[in-house]
């Protein structure tokens, strides 16, 4: 099978999406298909000087971007007389919203092409500013509809997107398939020195996320320096790219020893490490669509707090799997934070029940729902 993946961006850039089409596309080249990746020349913040690579096999083609919009939406539109050079059995794009959505879908009808679209869950406001929202303002009015209508197959990352998906296509169109969790996570690190390393002693709250206004950071931060006037030895931690909120939450944590940002991490093993060294896991997101960190924090075995907000709520539950906290109630983030601190069988048990849970959702159980979907739409187009 020879497949290509679109979106804004691949690696080296970190963030979810780009997790998804990196599991997705590395699986596809073990199993012996050709996969290509086709995305613009950044990274979010500069401009990549190699347009042409192959990443683990996966063939990887950067085209100029004419002008950007906001840090994750860039213009560039030579896909529109790139892509037609290439034969493929599937085309699937990421993202819903952008202009690449309808070209790949162009391309695919005008070449018999099965389109596979993955939304990603871009529906709520989430702090854009007015040269972003004026487009999407459009893009909800009647570009959805038209994209949508050169698509094959749409696929949910959560059930919460249904609704809104139905304005714009069929329902037939539509299939959920969530976000997974690597098998690694599951497995116990023998000798963990994360806390060592960074010279932490005592419990770990943990941020694990692009450091982003929308994920909500500083909301833990300003928990955080609640917490520490009653609790000097609950440790906390914000780990990730900064996407505009770091100089925030460094600013309300400085002076506070027992909280540092540590920036990003990459590499499997260092990321189960991180996991496996912390307490609990928080997730105070003003929005979310179904973040990957949900998964591998349940993985891991940890106690989640987090917003109930858009797909978050079809995948927790309140109780059984950590506690929701509304966006931006510091108190009760402060109160639900301490709660699984103080009470080691109430944490032992959210943490069993995640580990069973996330057990559904392995990178390898995701992949095969998709392949299954693809190979389903290449026997129906025969």
């Amino acid at each position: 099978m020879k497949i290509a993946h679109i979106n804004m961006f691949y690696l080296p850039t970190f963030g979810g999406v780009e997790q998804v089409m990196y599991e997705l596309a590395k699986r596809q080249v073990n199993d012996g298909h050709e996969v290509h990746v086709f995305c613009c020349d950044s990274d979010k913040y500069k401009r990549l000087k190699v347009k042409e690579e192959t990443i683990e096999g996966v063939h990887v083609h950067r085209y100029p971007y004419w002008f950007r919009l906001s840090l994750s939406t860039f213009i560039w539109p030579s896909l529109l007389w790139k892509l037609p050079k290439y034969n493929f059995d599937i085309i699937h794009s990421h993202v819903s919203g952008h202009a690449y959505i309808l070209i790949a879908g162009i391309v695919a009808r005008k070449k018999n092409t099965i389109h596979v679209h993955t939304t990603h869950c871009p529906w709520t406001d989430a702090f854009r500013p007015w040269k972003v929202k004026i487009p999407l303002f459009f893009a909800n009015l009647f570009f959805n509809r038209l994209a949508f209508k050169y698509t094959t197959k749409i696929v949910a990352i959560t059930p919460w997107e249904l609704d809104i998906l139905k304005k714009w296509t069929l329902d037939k169109k539509i299939i959920v398939i969530t976000n997974g969790t690597d098998e690694i996570l599951f497995r116990k690190v023998r000798i963990n020195n994360f806390k060592k390393n960074n010279k932490i002693k005592g419990k770990l709250v943990l941020f694990f996320g692009r450091l982003n206004y929308t994920k909500g950071p500083e909301k833990l931060a300003q928990a955080a320096v609640e917490i520490s006037k009653e609790r000097k030895k609950v440790n906390f931690a914000w780990i990730g790219p900064d996407e505009g909120a770091a100089d925030e939450v460094k600013r309300i944590i400085e002076g506070h020893k027992n909280m540092m940002y540590l920036g990003p991490i990459r590499g499997k093993d260092k990321i189960a490490e991180m996991y496996q060294a912390a307490d609990v896991y928080v997730l105070p997101s003003y929005r979310e669509g179904m973040p990957l960190t949900l998964f591998e924090a349940y993985a891991s075995g940890l106690p989640v707090i987090a917003s109930p907000v858009n797909g978050i709520s079809y995948e927790m539950e309140e109780g059984v799997n950590g506690y929701f906290v509304d966006y931006g109630d510091i108190e009760n983030l402060k109160k639900r934070i301490l709660e699984v601190l103080d009470n080691k069988k109430l944490a032992l048990k959210f943490g069993k029940n995640n580990i069973k849970k996330a057990k559904s959702y392995s990178w390898g159980i995701i992949y095969k729902r998709y392949m299954d979907l693809y190979n389903e739409l290449l026997k129906k187009k025969s």
